[in-house]
């Protein structure tokens, strides 16, 4: 058990001490405590983000999300606005366009056609470009803004993941201190009972 478990809880029952058991959701509840004092003595009041990785310690569960379940997530309209977005800004588009646009013109301008459905000054394609411009318009800005919100999830999964690694690398290491702490006390003793027998047999000898 981490030291700083154990002392967390020491102050709680009084009477705990080595060669004590404890069940397993206390240990859970101490040690999401234990987490939580972390961050509070770091960052101060603790928000949503760290509350849900203080519990993760108590419940065992991830925190990390798969990315793509997060996008599965997302309603149809939304991903309808991620496809037309992305065609919208594509060299497809731009091309095809520009082609639609140059036949649209030469056609009723090259005498083609008897009788000219848009004629110059092209009233019918400045109503169709008007259209398509205030339709593409709003679902390029929902597509953006659906972005910046994948953005900042995936932003809270890597502060979780990276927050929680934090902690256990530092519990890691103050439970290596701790071992090493012991094993410096056990190598002091050994030295001092050798050199008690040393003592020991030369008071003998003389």
């Amino acid at each position: 058990m981490r030291p700083g478990v154990s002392a967390l809880i020491a102050k709680e029952t009084p009477d705990w001490g080595p060669g004590k058991f404890i069940c397993r959701p206390d240990l859970a509840r101490f040690r999401r405590a234990y987490v939580e004092a972390l961050l509070a003595e770091e960052r101060g009041e603790l928000g949503q983000l760290e509350r849900q990785v203080a519990e993760s310690f108590e419940t065992g569960e991830l925190v990390s999300q798969n990315p793509v379940e997060m996008d599965e997530a997302d309603t149809l309209g939304a991903r309808m606005a991620d496809r037309v977005a992305s065609f919208g800004g594509s060299w497809t588009f731009i091309l095809g366009f520009s082609v639609t646009l140059i036949a649209w013109m030469a056609l009723n301008v090259s005498g083609l056609l008897a009788h000219p459905f848009d004629p110059y000054p092209f009233i019918l394609l400045n109503l169709v470009l008007s259209s398509l411009a205030a339709v593409q318009a709003p679902i390029i800005m929902m597509s953006q803004k659906r972005q910046e919100e994948k953005d900042r999830r995936r932003a809270e999964n890597d502060y979780r993941v990276n927050l929680k690694a934090e902690l256990e690398i530092r519990q890691l290491h103050e439970k290596i201190d701790h071992q090493i702490a012991r094993q410096w006390e056990r190598l002091a003793e050994l030295q001092q009972i050798q050199i008690d027998l040393l003592e020991h047999r030369g008071e003998g000898r003389g």
